[in-house]
């Protein structure tokens, strides 16, 4: 595939995904909400969470890795 296309289609597709969550919120399906936004924003910041918790991992195992030599 293109290069360009594939760039294309890859703003197509998160400018999409970013418009649906963002209009979400006032969807209901059989009385349950479909608001896409609030689950989205939970699970970001868990993955910043858990990345700042494997980097500190990260340092312990390197000082411990140069304590032995």
């Amino acid at each position: 595939m293109n290069k360009w296309i594939e760039l294309l289609l890859g703003l197509i597709l998160i400018n999409g995904a970013i418009l649906v969550a963002w209009y979400s919120g006032d969807w209901t399906l059989f009385g349950h909400s479909l608001n896409l936004l609030t689950p989205a924003w939970i699970v970001l910041k868990g993955g910043i969470f858990w990345f700042v918790v494997m980097i500190g991992l990260l340092f312990i195992m390197l000082g411990i890795s140069d304590l032995k030599d």
